[in-house]
């Protein structure tokens, strides 16, 4: 029996003013898995993870055309409402971005954002979530310093945990570790393996390497086009098509 998909997309194509990013992408993303993009620059994985939260929506002159839904629901509908999706889809962005605010803070911002104002019930949000990201043991007696003064790997721990906060079912991670030394890049490819149990996670990857140790299924995007979907361990050893064959192998990207 196939995996219940959470997402889906049927036949989207997505424009930035005239041109074209996205070409009739059809695919089926299962809960409670890592699903990762790869391909090379430019290839729409990053515009099709931006569009599944519609963070392309500030982006001015773009459109959309054919289907993207989040449990069936049609992510494109005019009265969706977005933020309601965006609590429900959250993202964690290439360069870690902590507000120019406490540690606290930053994790209680979207809580609060969402109408929680019992001190004692944010004060359980922010330890549940810092400790979901796996640094409350660093950072449980510095709750109200500056999030500034983290180091990188630290910082983006917090961005998870402050995407974890308002309790998603989604979330989408833009290259998370790019930005982040190795020692880094490993731990938080151990936190998305443990966070697997309870969140459905799609990545967009450069890192080859990356997809093949932690994603359940990748997808392979090349200008634009989705060429092939499928068991991370089948489509890295045995490919459908010599396209993907050559990307995994080097021969281009």
């Amino acid at each position: 029996m196939a995996e219940k998909a959470i997402l889906s997309a049927k036949k989207l194509n997505f424009y930035y003013g005239t041109v074209q990013a996205l070409k009739d992408i059809s695919i089926r993303i299962p809960a409670n898995q890592i699903t990762a993009f790869i391909g090379p620059s430019g290839c729409g994985k990053s515009t099709f993870l931006r569009a599944i939260n519609r963070m392309s929506d500030l982006v001015p002159d773009t459109h959309v055309t054919g289907s993207l839904t989040f449990h069936g629901q049609e992510i494109y509908d005019p009265l969706l409402d977005v933020t309601a999706l965006r609590r429900r889809i959250g993202m964690v962005f290439q360069k870690p971005n902590p507000f120019p605010m406490s540690i606290y803070d930053n994790v209680a911002y979207g809580p609060r954002t969402h109408g929680v104002r019992s001190h004692a019930r944010l004060d359980e949000l922010v330890e549940q979530s810092l400790r979901a990201a796996a640094i409350w043991d660093e950072v449980k007696d510095r709750l109200r310093k500056s999030a500034m003064g983290l180091s990188g790997g630290q910082q983006q721990r917090l961005c998870i945990a402050r995407a974890l906060a308002v309790r998603p079912e989604v979330l989408l991670m833009d290259e998370a570790t790019s930005a982040l030394d190795p020692i880094s890049t490993a731990r938080i490819e151990e936190l998305t393996l443990e966070l697997r149990e309870q969140y459905t996670i799609v990545m967009v990857t450069h890192n080859m390497q990356q997809a093949a140790r932690i994603s359940d299924q990748t997808a392979f995007f090349l200008t634009g086009e989705l060429v092939e979907m499928g068991n991370t361990e089948r489509l890295f050893s045995m490919p459908h098509y010599k396209r993907t064959e050559d990307y995994i192998t080097g021969r281009f990207g």
